[in-house]
Order: C-alpha cells, then structure tokens, then sequence
C-alpha cells in the first residue's frame, strides 16, 4: 500500500503559491487538483513550478477560461482521468442563480452524469470525485446559488469513491467542517489550500 499526497485548492489564492511563493510548499505533492473559482494565471504559475499534473474543474466565476484556460493545467471536466491507477471524476459549475455559464439546475447536472454511464461502466468507476459545489444537504448554503447537487450524493452512494473533493462554500461563510465523512467517503472543502494523502493500491 503506497500513498499519493493530493494538494487541493479552491476559490481563494493562497499567498505561498503566489507573491510569497516557496517551493518547499510543493514538496512531496504528488498531484494538485483545483476546483474551481481561481485566476488562471494563479493555476498557471502554479503549473510552471510543480513537476506533476495540475487538474481542474470549473467554479460558476471561471466563464473566462473559455477564453484564457490556465496554461499547463489539465481539465478533467465530465471524464475520468487516471494518474498513476488513481481514477479522478471531474463536474464542475454551481447551482443555477443568474443564468450564466457553468450554471446549472438539478436536471442539467443529471443530464451530464447520465452522458458519463458508459465511461463510468468501462473505468468500474472511480476514486475521487471532483466538482466546485458540495453535495446536496451535506453543508451546502440555503441560498439557490451555493444549494448542493442531488446526484453528487447518489454517485457517492454508488460508486463509495475514497474522496469527494469541492469548494465554493468558502470556510469563512461561518461553521463548516474542513472535513467529514458520508460512508467510507472523505468529503473535503478545499478553500484555499489543503493537503490530503490518499492510500492506493500501487
């Protein structure tokens, strides 16, 4: 049993990886995932100092990615990408307020998980689930904008992936957990930055 070390980011810049950046901050991280509502030139430096792969998924404040992606980063939206056998789930956007891009009802974010069947049925489904909102009534906010996601809960029912990573409940909104479980599931807001080391199979 060998353990990959997961560095996550989410919705706020952290000043180490940025203008107090120091590379020992880096040291040991195996792969770094954000999800979402980040400057892409903060993705983008980031993926010019780290050696491994950066993934994203998008946060409903990330429309300008369409046209400035972060460089050097690697979008697992709506597909499973596998790094070293560990199978990464990416669904990004957020409950739909004002209509604008990566916004999405209920409905639309079924649709999308429904398109994912055959891949999920090939890859015997997956480890980490990835996505900017949290699951529904699982600390999500009671506001339309920040309401969870219903089928997030169903794939975590399903498929029992080791973690559910998320954001956009920013931590500083009030209570909420850094971590909790649902199963055998870590679920993890990953506001700012944090760091989680995941055993695997290797």
């Amino acid at each position: 049993m060998t353990k990959m070390r997961i560095m996550v980011l989410s919705d706020e810049p952290c000043l180490v990886l940025s203008d107090a950046y120091r590379p020992e901050v880096l040291e040991g991280i195996d792969v770094i995932v954000s999800c979402g509502d980040l400057p892409y030139d903060y993705l983008s430096f980031i993926a010019t100092v780290f050696r491994g792969p950066v993934l994203y998924v998008h946060g409903n404040h990330d429309a300008k990615y369409k046209y400035k992606p972060p460089l050097g980063c690697l979008s697992i939206e709506d597909r499973i990408y596998t790094y070293k056998g560990v199978r990464f789930l990416g669904l990004g956007g957020s409950h739909r307020y004002n209509g604008v891009e990566w916004q999405f009802t209920q409905k639309e974010m079924d649709k999308r998980v429904r398109k994912l069947w055959f891949e999920l049925c090939k890859s015997k489904g997956f480890d980490v689930l990835v996505t900017h909102s949290p699951a529904f009534g699982c600390y999500d906010g009671a506001d339309p904008a920040h309401t969870g996601f219903k089928v997030f809960n169903d794939l975590i029912e399903r498929y029992k992936p080791k973690l559910f990573l998320y954001g956009h409940v920013h931590l500083s909104y009030g209570s909420r957990p850094r971590e909790f479980v649902i199963g055998n599931t870590r679920c993890i807001n990953g506001y700012e930055r944090y760091i989680i080391d995941l055993e695997t199979d290797d």
